[in-house]
């Protein structure tokens, strides 16, 4: 027989009241059709449960079996009602993992307000990192393997996949700090145009490539290209070693790079801000939805 969660709310009312009228009451219910309900619980569990008492037509005791039947049928249903309880939960984003991928450059600043955030507000939520380039992440994000991704600069993508900015930045000079220009409160990007640049790839980050490109053009000049890199820490390096200079997002000044100078760039080129943005798949579930959220209001400065 098939043992319901009625059916177990129903016996153990039997068994806390020990009388079934009072326990008819309490179920909202007739009494015969509850006496019925519980010799159908014995009839499948093959024992007695439950016995007339001594005094009053409608009193009843517990039996050997029907005391350790109370124990439990509670337990079968706090068991039910907590597999309940977390499906919705799951369903409505607050519980399960989120596989969230990001450039390595916005760990320091975005991602620890976003963990700290979902910590303290989704609880449920398991978030499991990956660290990597632009082009890889988002590969990752169509083929399923991520759910959501940090990246800069999202202008190349195609509309199979969602966007959600919620950081625009200045874009900044960084010259070796024994260069001319290394003290200036700030310079026009022209001023660079004599200077050996270390440039982002196209590969491995096509927007911030791109983007630097059409500064310079806007700026009247092609910048003379020393080296390409694959990530900005090895841009970074370049600079640090006295050999070019190059652009780069204004938070990367908080990076404590020794032979490093940052100097704010004067103009309105719309190629001298960066965006970071959120990246999805549209067919998003309730907890990268609920993310999503969470960035909107605690991620940005």
């Amino acid at each position: 027989m098939e043992i319901t969660q009625r059916l177990l709310e129903q016996f153990l009312a039997v068994a806390e009241e020990k009388h079934y009228g009072r326990a008819a009451e309490r179920l909202s219910m007739r009494q015969p059709p509850l006496s019925q309900a519980i010799q159908r619980l014995e009839r499948g569990l093959g024992v007695t449960l439950l016995e007339r008492a001594s005094r009053g037509p409608r009193g009843v005791c517990l039996t050997p079996a029907g005391a350790v039947f109370v124990t439990e049928a509670r337990r079968l249903l706090d068991t039910q009602s907590a597999a309940v309880e977390r499906v919705r939960r799951v369903a409505h984003g607050l519980e399960g993992d989120v596989r969230v991928g990001y450039v390595s450059i916005l760990s320091h600043r975005y991602l620890p307000r976003l963990l700290r955030a979902a910590a303290d507000e989704l609880p449920g939520l398991r978030i499991h990192l990956h660290q990597d380039a632009t082009v890889s992440l988002v590969e990752m994000l169509r083929a399923g393997a991520l759910d959501l991704a940090f990246i800069r600069d999202p202008s190349p993508l195609s509309d199979d996949l969602a966007v959600r900015d919620f950081v625009t930045e200045r874009i900044v000079a960084t010259v070796p700090d024994e260069h001319r220009l290394a003290g200036a409160e700030a310079i026009d990007l022209d001023d660079l145009r004599n200077d050996a640049f270390v440039l982002p790839s196209t590969a491995t980050l096509p927007g911030l490539a791109h983007q630097a490109e059409l500064a310079c053009r806007d700026a009247g000049f092609t910048p003379q290209r020393h080296a390409t890199v694959d990530d900005l820490t090895g841009l970074l390096g370049y600079v640090a070693a006295g050999l070019c200079v190059s652009l780069v997002p204004e938070d990367l000044r908080d990076f404590p790079v020794p032979g490093i100078a940052f100097v704010p760039l004067r103009g309105s080129s719309p190629h001298l801000t960066t965006v970071v943005a959120a990246v999805h798949r549209p067919d998003t579930d309730a907890a990268v939805r609920r993310l999503l959220d969470l960035i909107t209001r605690h991620a940005r400065p």
